[in-house]
Order: C-alpha cells, then sequence, then structure tokens
C-alpha cells in the first residue's frame, strides 16, 4: 500500500450474527491513529447485503456484499449463533482471501466458518471455551487450545469469545503498528492494555466498589511513578485504604494483584521504548522500574519470549519523517 494507506479490514458476518463481537473491530481499529491518520478502513459485509438475522433483539443492517473481501488486507469472521453449514459463498470468499495473502481472523465462535472453509486445518486455533470441545471434535485436523484467549498460527489468528476479541484487535493493532499506538488504542477504548493470548480465558471480571469508590486515581498516580519501586504500602496510602483492601479491590476492578498490574505495566512501557526510542537497555531498565537490565531481561523473557535485544532488533520502529 502507498505510504499512509489505512489498512483495509473486511469483517464478514454470517447469521445469524452476535452483535458484541460484530462491533468489536470498529470499536478497536477505528480508534488506531498514525500520524494522525486513520490506520485502519473497516467494512462489514455478508453473503446477503442488508437487514441479517442476530442473536438478539438488536437489528443489522450490513451494507456490503462479498466483494469488499477483493482487496481486504485484513478478512475477520465474528460470532455466529450457528456454527454449521456455513453459505458457501462465504467459504469460497474466505479460501480466495487467503489465497491471494490476506491476513485471516476469527473472533469468538467465527473460528467454526474458518474451519469450515478449511483454513484451520493442521493449525492452532482457539473459540469460546463452551464450544471448543465441539470444534475439536467435528474438525480433528484442528489443534484446539481451549484456554487461550487468542491463538496467532502463521497468517491466521483465532481468538475466545466476548472481550478476548478486543485483545485479539488489540494484539493485531500492536503487530501492525507497535505498543504505543495499541496501548493508546486500549486507553481510548477504555479496556485493558494489549494481553498476552496465552493467558487463560477464566480470569476475573473487572467491576467497580461496591460503594461506588474506584482506584483509578491510584493506578494513574501510578502509572506516572512506574520508574519508582513502588510497595504495596505506598499504594495502600495513596488509595487510603489498607493493603488487604487494596489487594481485594485491585483483582475486582483490574483482574490482578497490585503488583501484577505493575508488571504489566511496566513491560508494556519497556516494549513501547524498545520500539520507539534509541535509549540504552539499562536507561530503558531504570524508566521502567525494573532498576537493572538484568530484570527486564528475564520479565521480557517471561512475557513475550525474547530478550530486550532481540525484541528491539524484530520491533523497532524508525522514526517516521
Amino acid at each position: 500500500m502507498p505510504p499512509h494507506a489505512a489498512h483495509r479490514i473486511t469483517v464478514v458476518a454470517v447469521p445469524p450474527v452476535t452483535t458484541f463481537d460484530l462491533s468489536i473491530p470498529e470499536l478497536v481499529f477505528a480508534a488506531a491513529e498514525v500520524d494522525g491518520r486513520p490506520a485502519y478502513e473497516v467494512r462489514i459485509c455478508a453473503a446477503e447485503p442488508g437487514p441479517l438475522a442476530s442473536t438478539g433483539s438488536l437489528r443489522v443492517l450490513v451494507p456490503h456484499g462479498l466483494e469488499a473481501l477483493d482487496d481486504a488486507d485484513t478478512v475477520m469472521v465474528t460470532g455466529s449463533g450457528s456454527r454449521a453449514d456455513a453459505d458457501e459463498r462465504v467459504l469460497a470468499a474466505l479460501r480466495a482471501a487467503a489465497g491471494r495473502g490476506a491476513r485471516i481472523a476469527s473472533i469468538c465462535t467465527g473460528a467454526f466458518v474458518l474451519a469450515q472453509a478449511g483454513l484451520l486445518d493442521g493449525r492452532s486455533a482457539t473459540t469460546y471455551w463452551v464450544q471448543a470441545g465441539a470444534l475439536g471434535h467435528r474438525f480433528p485436523s484442528v489443534r484446539v487450545r481451549p484456554q487461550a484467549l487468542f491463538v496467532e498460527d502463521g497468517p491466521v489468528l483465532t481468538s475466545a469469545g466476548l472481550t478476548a476479541g478486543i485483545d485479539l484487535c488489540l494484539h493485531m493493532v500492536r503487530s501492525d503498528h507497535g505498543a504505543a499506538v495499541a496501548n493508546a488504542v486500549a486507553r481510548l477504548a477504555v479496556v485493558s492494555a494489549v494481553r498476552d493470548g496465552a493467558q487463560e480465558q477464566a480470569l476475573p471480571s473487572p467491576v467497580a466498589a461496591a460503594d461506588g469508590s474506584s482506584l483509578a486515581a491510584t493506578r494513574a498516580w501510578a502509572l506516572e511513578r512506574l520508574h519508582e519501586p513502588l510497595t504495596l504500602a505506598e499504594l495502600a496510602d495513596h488509595a487510603g485504604v489498607s493493603v488487604r483492601t487494596l489487594n481485594r479491590r485491585f483483582l475486582a476492578e483490574a483482574g490482578a494483584s497490585p503488583l501484577q498490574w505493575l508488571l504489566t505495566q511496566r513491560v508494556e512501557l519497556a516494549r513501547e521504548l524498545l520500539e520507539a526510542s534509541d535509549l540504552s537497555v539499562e536507561r530503558i531498565a531504570g524508566r521502567t522500574g525494573f532498576g537493572g537490565p538484568d530484570s527486564l531481561r528475564r520479565h521480557l523473557l517471561q512475557r513475550v519470549g525474547m530478550t530486550p535485544r532481540a525484541y528491539r532488533a524484530h520491533f523497532a520502529r524508525p522514526a517516521r519523517a
């Protein structure tokens, strides 16, 4: 594509559509910008454009037919209330897109459509955990990973259900444009920072405290001090609660303990700096609160399987003109 051209994403709606899943690509990709320009163009299509049946009470009107796949850089199939006998026109269009090199992805039970098209044969994949057994039983050539949030196997990506689709889309943004853009999208969409696809689907649901209070201000305060060796006592003091209450409420709101959350934020900041700056690994370790390069190296290896230098060599992005 020419410089600054938007990456074309075509979302295939297979009725009866799951409206939450269908909205995820628009939610995530429409928020991504590079140099002040939209990074993606999202189109939704179906075998028969127009009104589609949905699994809920909302009416869905799809504007495009399958010709929208012809020039798509990425094709996504979102969750459907039906997991059998997808329209052969959809399956043929998916095979054609994959054959010319388009990236292929699915959210939730959209994996069943990819499997029917033969695009998951011999690949690892995931889907909503409730349906993972059915996917493996019906398509034995697919290596189903029932606990993964999302799976990337070459040019084909699949995700679990509900918010795991957001994780998948954020992962794709990070792969395309780096951690800084992906994390900016996560902040705009008010969702968690990019999670590793290997995390299990069964995670605590972030909820607000029963009395309406929140630790959001404390998390924002901590984000400005990632270079400091923050302790549980300091976090609890800022929040005005006991350490025990801090741990309980952090888990409820952020889905992780305070120290786990801090570690994730430090790793994400380190990734941004490795990708987009020429700071030494030693300075990055200091800025992100790891203390030294050995600690940064150990945690980056645990999270992404790469050393800081290897990560930078692979993902460093040249300064934009």
